[in-house]
């Protein structure tokens, strides 16, 4: 799993433009070509992701190549300069133990334990590869 932040903590995700946006951005397959997106969210100020690495992909690759993209289709779309992601991000790996299906539940209930909304379903800005 990894988590990155806005520059600030800026809740920049609140405004819905910006947020459909950046998300359809970091969602995009074109963006992960040596990792799989297997479960995301984009939250106010941050955003976390469950990635599956290839054979040759470091996370901090991939997360670098996502962030820099979201960051150049926020500029081209809002016409923005200030910085988009604070540096860095912070990860954790998955031990045996843990099964990646209740971490993707975890990652996608995010809005509903932050009180954004009642039911996952009704939050726009996340996607599982479980889904139909």
């Amino acid at each position: 799993m990894a988590t990155f932040t806005t520059f600030g903590r800026r809740p920049l995700f609140a405004d819905f433009a910006i947020a459909c946006t950046v998300s359809r951005t970091l969602a995009s397959a074109l963006n992960w070509p040596h990792a799989s997106l297997l479960a995301w969210v984009l939250m106010p100020d941050h955003w976390h992701g469950l990635i599956e690495l290839g054979e040759h992909e470091s996370l901090s690759r991939s997360v670098a190549r996502a962030k820099a993209a979201g960051r150049r289709t926020w500029r081209e779309s809002h016409g923005a300069d200030a910085p988009l992601w604070a540096p860095g991000f912070h990860d954790h790996a998955l031990r045996k133990e843990e099964s990646i299906l209740h971490c993707a539940r975890y990652i996608v209930r995010n809005p509903v334990r932050a009180g954004l909304v009642k039911r996952c379903a009704d939050y726009p800005f996340w996607d599982a590869i479980w889904l139909p």
